[in-house]
């Protein structure tokens, strides 16, 4: 067993199977979760840099799914954990289903806060920790045909800055907020957005770039990243934007049939 141990969710592609990776690099042994089988199969390329993995499928967006992942570490001190499992969903909101675009709240907004509250405390009373939280830059602009996934990252973006706060005096603990913009992983194929122009754009960021950002700026002890220069840009205009102004540029992105407009 290494002498550290951390948890990454939504690890089985995308940025949490990168931050996972950097994760057993860096000699972590890792407990890895995601919603869906190939979480094993990811499990098995982390091996190869000789640090312990376990790997768990667990539905995050419930408490349930929380507390087994918890129950999972059998005990061992956290010393990292990434907070990345997310989903997204697209389309105009008035034609959502209720079951979809609640479990995107519930996934974005009460699975990590409740895991947040579970793993927190402890590196708070011993002051030594880390916790990356995948925000998104997407949580500074109303997103019209994205609206409730917006919504939940602009919770996270602000919760996370909250309780920064609350845990201010624990100066060895270290919370971090990874905001990136769209991002080449199954994202948007999962939430149905491949029809429009930001689903099918070819340049979106690499998710191993992202996971870097985010990682680099953990271990430097930073309260937030924004990944990748355009980015930077864009949530510095949003700060400066009307929100209709805003919003109408989101619809250009995520409209359905927008896509190669």
């Amino acid at each position: 067993m290494a002498d550290k141990f951390a948890i990454i969710t939504g690890a089985s592609t995308g940025i949490g199977f990168e931050l996972a990776t950097l994760a057993a690099k860096d000699g972590y042994d890792i407990l890895v979760v995601a919603d869906e089988a190939l979480i094993d199969a990811a499990a098995q390329d982390f091996k190869q840099f000789g640090t312990d993995v376990q790997s768990l499928q667990a539905d995050l967006s419930t408490i349930e799914g929380v507390d087994q992942l918890l129950a999972a570490t059998n005990g061992r001190t956290i010393d990292l954990v990434c907070a990345n499992a997310g989903r997204g969903l697209g389309k105009a909101f008035l034609d959502q289903d209720l079951a979809e675009w609640r479990k995107v709240v519930d996934t974005n907004v009460i699975g990590t806060a409740y895991l947040l509250q579970k793993t927190l405390p402890p590196m708070v009373a011993r002051n030594t920790g880390k916790v990356l939280v995948t925000g998104s830059i997407a949580g500074y602009i109303p997103g019209a045909f994205q609206a409730v996934y917006n919504g939940t990252k602009s919770f996270v973006d602000s919760f996370v800055a909250a309780i920064q706060n609350e845990i201010k005096d624990a100066d060895g603990v270290t919370l971090t907020n990874l905001m990136p913009g769209p991002v080449d992983t199954e994202f948007f194929d999962r939430a149905h957005m491949m029809d429009t122009d930001v689903g099918s754009d070819p340049k979106k960021s690499d998710p191993a770039d992202v996971a870097k950002d985010g990682w680099d700026a953990l271990m430097s002890g930073k309260a937030a990243v924004v990944s990748g220069w355009k980015n930077k840009i864009q949530s510095a205009v949003a700060n400066v934007t009307p929100n209709a102004v805003l919003a109408e540029m989101h619809r250009k992105m995520a409209e359905p049939g927008t896509a190669n407009d």
